[in-house]
């Protein structure tokens, strides 16, 4: 359990860190909102705090402190009819598929909705204060909120900035899971699902997903997505990566997200910024070929020096290059 554990712990941060990258972010929204056009430009999206306390409404009035934390949270900013439009976009990475994720969901949207009004809220009571210390110099100035405004702290004029969150699973098998919460009621009347609060996941998912689809991405998270799609798939996976010649030479944290997600056991050299995944298949192959010509030497009882020897002859390897690799599975 511990060792699954730090397993996913290492896979839900190098793609924390992988999907952090503005390009990234933005070719994911871009594919899910727009099939591919590059309307959101990552060059605008600026990072908001992933830790987000805000305080819900409670009883009488009482707030009620929560503390939610999301893998990635950025604000999106665009122009739009000469009017500058607001969106917080959000990506929650998934290594494992979650059985109760629109609920998982709903909760951080709503929240960040609640801290708006909390943070509209503060904006209004300090800008009434200010009018106050206005209105004792000037008894004409007078500017104060209906009784609705006054209990809510939300001026009729107050908009929203709408949440979109965008679900990634880092997997490669298929998604079962609920997508709204209308699938995880209960068998009940459909006048009463009619009127029960819904909630829609947004979810890409590379097995859900046609190679049309996948497509639509610009950024190399395409290759990811396909790598991870054909994973099981070796067939259709060494097709894949040779005919696309993007997989020649792909950055090294998208090669790393694929060997973490995919337990691939790529190989590839130490420091280099970008990867050539068919030479790094091939050697993860080859090696994974003499990790098991190691372990039946070893169960023969033949000597560490002698397996060595036989593998140098075996895989036209150096004694120096045979005697590190065999040390490293004996």
């Amino acid at each position: 359990m511990k060792e699954r554990n730090f397993i996913i712990g290492k896979i839900d941060t190098i793609t924390k860190e992988y999907i952090e990258n503005p390009v990234v972010f933005a070719d994911a929204f871009n594919q899910l909102l727009y099939h591919g056009n590059q309307k959101i430009d990552p060059a605008r999206l600026t990072e908001l705090d992933t830790t987000e306390i805000v305080i819900p409404y409670g009883a009488s009035g009482a707030g009620v402190p929560e503390q939610k934390y999301r893998d990635v949270l950025k604000l999106l900013y665009a122009m739009t009819d000469g009017r500058t439009a607001y969106c917080v976009m959000g990506i929650e990475n998934q290594s494992e598929i979650h059985y109760a994720l629109p609920v998982k969901n709903g909760v951080y949207d709503f929240l960040q909705l609640s801290h708006q009004v909390s943070e509209a809220a503060k904006a209004h009571t300090q800008a009434m204060k200010e009018s106050k210390s206005k209105q004792a110099d000037n008894p004409q100035e007078k500017e104060a909120p209906t009784d609705g405004e006054f209990l809510s702290g939300f001026w009729k004029t107050d908009r929203l900035i709408p949440v979109v969150t965008l679900v990634i699973y880092f997997g490669s098998d298929s998604w079962d899971a609920p997508l709204s919460l209308k699938e995880m009621y209960s068998d009940v009347d459909d006048a009463i699902l009619s009127h029960a609060p819904d909630y829609h996941v947004n979810l890409i998912a590379p097995k859900e997903m046609s190679d049309d689809e996948i497509n639509e991405f610009h950024s190399n998270l395409r290759e990811v997505m396909l790598y991870i799609k054909y994973s099981k798939d070796k067939q259709t996976l060494d097709k894949i990566v040779k005919e696309n010649i993007k997989f020649q030479s792909i950055e090294r944290q998208a090669a790393e997200v694929i060997n973490i997600v995919t337990g691939s056991k790529l190989k590839y050299p130490e420091g280099k910024g970008e990867v050539n995944m068919c030479l790094a298949i091939q050697q993860m192959r080859e090696e994974s070929k003499i990790e098991g010509a190691v372990e039946t030497y070893k169960d023969l009882g033949i000597s560490l020096v002698e397996t060595i020897k036989r593998i140098a002859e075996r895989f036209q390897l150096t004694e120096n290059e045979s005697s590190e690799l065999v040390k490293q599975y004996w």
